[in-house]
């Protein structure tokens, strides 16, 4: 079944009442409807995108055609504008079509078959017009309805990825906690400096995405330890040259573990330089201060005063304010000065809220 054509609706402007019957009933015999009107301020009045072509009359009183179809170009429906003139000089055709006019016509219509060619013609114009904005709109929707659906997709994405990141770093996590546990000299150290550090962190100011960096690389300073025999740092006394040298490996080996989770890239930074030195004395790669990450700074504090105020099993551990002492005593040397001094005013802090909760407590 063929689809049914739809009727062109025209418009059409003449202040000669007989010659715009006429028109309309010529157009209307070709099968097109058709409203009229009698000057250009009507035609203004009646447009709206409904309409296919504008037949307009050049001289008209009041609004003329010219005049009309500049109020028409700034509507911007892209209808077709015929000029019906009596009047058939050149100057008039010219400045029609410098006015955006689709034809010139003249009165009286003597040619019915070439006006209806014509009308025709611009009917196919405004359907071309019509079409061609259909197609845009389409795509325009169908960009946004694109672009609705990326969206979507990475916010599933983003959000896997985040539950496959938080997954991950709870299983390493699981196994750091659970190799410390086997030692009770080591137990909760890596928890103890993840509080120690975030705590700094945040007396220094921190903004919330390093807080996380420091937080991830104090967790796993020590997860190069999973894969080496450390079972030497138990025993007591003065450790030989090559249990040292095995144990100066975990910081590269953790960083190694580490290298294929993207997400932890400078965290992997922080976990290979937690040894070294302000100085440039320290492991791996005996760096200095300006090239250490300054969230290393934090960290190589906060690891330092937990190994010092924990047992071992070489030593008993040494207490809060011997602690202090050391870290005052290797500021400039081992570790950051401005580091050190907020660390020592926040663990203090900490020690007496904690000693006046006990106090409560009992």
């Amino acid at each position: 079944m063929k689809p049914v054509k739809k009727q062109a609706k025209i418009l059409v402007a003449d202040d000669d009442q007989m010659v715009r019957d006429t028109i309309v009933n010529i157009l209307q015999a070709f099968g097109h409807g058709v409203v009229s009107v009698s000057d250009g301020s009507k035609v203004i009045d009646s447009i709206d995108d409904s309409f296919d072509v504008v037949v307009l009359d050049i001289n008209m009183p009041g609004l003329d055609g010219f005049s009309t179809i500049e109020i028409l170009n700034r509507l911007n429906l892209g209808i077709p504008v015929l000029f019906l003139t009596g009047a058939g000089s050149m100057d008039y055709a010219m400045k029609a079509i410098n006015l955006g006019a689709y034809d010139f016509l003249t009165k009286p219509i003597e040619d019915l078959q070439l006006f209806n060619a014509t009308i025709n013609r611009a009917i196919e114009k405004r359907n071309y017009v019509l079409n061609e904005r259909q197609y845009k709109a389409d795509l325009e929707s169908d960009i946004r309805q694109q672009a609705k659906e990326l969206e979507e997709k990475n916010k599933l994405l983003s959000r896997y990825s985040n539950s496959l990141e938080s997954a991950t770093l709870q299983i390493m996590l699981s196994l750091q906690n659970a190799m410390e546990e086997k030692d009770y000299y080591t137990a909760g150290h890596s928890k103890r400096v993840t509080e120690y550090s975030v705590m700094v962190g945040k007396a220094m100011g921190l903004s919330q995405p390093e807080l996380q960096v420091l937080r991830r690389a104090a967790q796993f300073h020590d997860i190069g330890k999973l894969v080496i025999d450390l079972s030497c740092i138990r025993k007591p006394g003065k450790l030989t040259d090559e249990e040292w040298l095995l144990i100066k490996k975990h910081p590269n080996v953790g960083a190694n573990i580490i290298e294929p989770l993207v997400f932890l890239k400078r965290e992997q930074t922080i976990i290979k330089q937690h040894h070294e030195r302000i100085d440039g004395m320290g492991y791996p790669e005996s760096l200095n201060g300006e090239s250490l990450d300054p969230l290393t700074k934090i960290l190589t504090v906060a690891d330092s005063y937990d190994t010092m105020t924990s047992n071992r099993s070489y030593r008993e551990n040494i207490g809060l304010e011997r602690a202090v002492s050391e870290l005052e005593r290797c500021v400039d040397s081992q570790f950051d000065q401005e580091v050190v001094k907020v660390f020592v005013n926040e663990i203090r802090r900490f020690d007496k809220e904690l000693s006046q909760n006990e106090e409560e407590i009992y």
